[in-house]
């Protein structure tokens, strides 16, 4: 068995990994299509904030999902590729991934501003800022993996090279040290912005256990920020493990493309069941694609919409002065 190959976790797993990606891409894919042209193609939608950076949500996930399957075909058929090809392909592969995890974060920081700043966030947010701030996500996703293929410039090679992460010259410690600076910073972005809207939301009394709406919208961002996240330290956890011998590196391996596969899955479809909770964007895709997504209201039906609340000025108060309940914490 060859570098490339263990350098991947062997040429099985590199199929399994394969196979998973392009799944992946093709669910997300068929959805991308779908939700994306109903974004762009209804003004109300394409001039929200929220609905802005779900459609550059699902752009960055299938194409990631798109260059990993081409990346690992590329491994497991062990096909000659240029080096300034390779890396433009790990550039990109890095740069989508990272993107989405920054995209996750503007969506939380959008609420934030949202809840919390109304006034200010009214003021701020028109259809051209809005476009920015989407294609923002990812240029400040482009920083790191810039960072570590230029570092690539000052090293020789063959003009042709079997293409597999271990063409970065940078150490896997530091590639790693970068992945874990970018997973943390969002992160801790992210659970300020929540921690900040539930105060909010129990100043305003709409937190309360009648609202189940808001709490399972809670409950859904909770579970879609743990897949994206919870895979790298799992991966990382593994590699020290291993490293202190506790570990047979061959375990390892099946862990980590156990790892991969599900949480692929869990990724492409996490986006798609939030996206469809949004009312306004479920009426639109529902009246283009009536037959498949009626098929799942039941289950949307389930994860969204809570008991109404009991008719009454204070009801309606409670309504109207909500945004926890009246819209999804995008």
């Amino acid at each position: 068995m060859n570098q490339t190959a263990n350098a991947t976790g062997g040429q099985a797993y590199t199929e399994v990994r394969f196979y998973a990606s392009v799944a992946s891409f093709v669910l997300l894919a068929f959805f991308n299509l779908v939700l994306d042209s109903a974004i762009l193609t209804d003004g109300r939608l394409r001039s929200q904030a929220r609905f802005v950076l779900l459609f550059h949500l699902l752009l960055s996930g299938v194409t990631y999902f798109g260059l990993s399957g081409t990346f690992y075909l590329l491994v497991y058929s062990e096909a000659p590729v240029s080096v300034p090809g390779c890396l433009a392909l790990l550039l990109l592969l890095m740069t989508s991934g990272s993107t989405i995890l920054v995209t996750l974060t503007m969506m939380a920081l959008d609420r934030f501003l949202a809840i919390c700043h109304p006034l200010a966030y009214d003021a701020f947010c028109n259809p051209r800022r809005v476009w920015a701030c989407g294609s923002l996500a990812w240029l400040i996703s482009l920083v790191i993996p810039l960072i570590l293929v230029s570092q690539d410039e000052q090293h020789g090679g063959s003009r042709t090279t079997t293409c597999s992460s271990s063409n970065l010259h940078s150490s896997h410690n530091k590639r790693g040290a970068f992945k874990i600076f970018l997973i943390c910073s969002c992160t801790a972005l992210i659970l300020y912005s929540y921690a900040k809207i539930l105060v909010e939301g129990k100043r305003l009394g709409v937190l309360n256990r009648r609202n189940t709406r808001a709490w399972r919208t809670i409950a859904m961002h909770g579970a879609q920020l743990v897949v994206y996240i919870v895979p790298a330290f799992i991966n990382f956890t593994l590699q020290l493990v291993a490293q202190a011998g506790c570990l047979r590196e061959s375990a390892r391996e099946l862990f980590e493309v156990v790892n991969f596969a599900f949480f692929s899955l869990a990724q492409c479809l996490g986006p798609v069941i939030y996206g469809l909770r949004k009312e306004e964007l479920w009426e639109v895709t529902s009246r283009r694609v009536p037959a498949i997504f009626w098929e799942v209201k039941g289950t949307l039906e389930w994860l969204a919409p809570g008991p109404e609340p009991p008719p009454g000025p204070e009801a309606e108060a409670e309504r109207a002065t909500s945004p926890l309940e009246t819209s999804s914490l995008a």
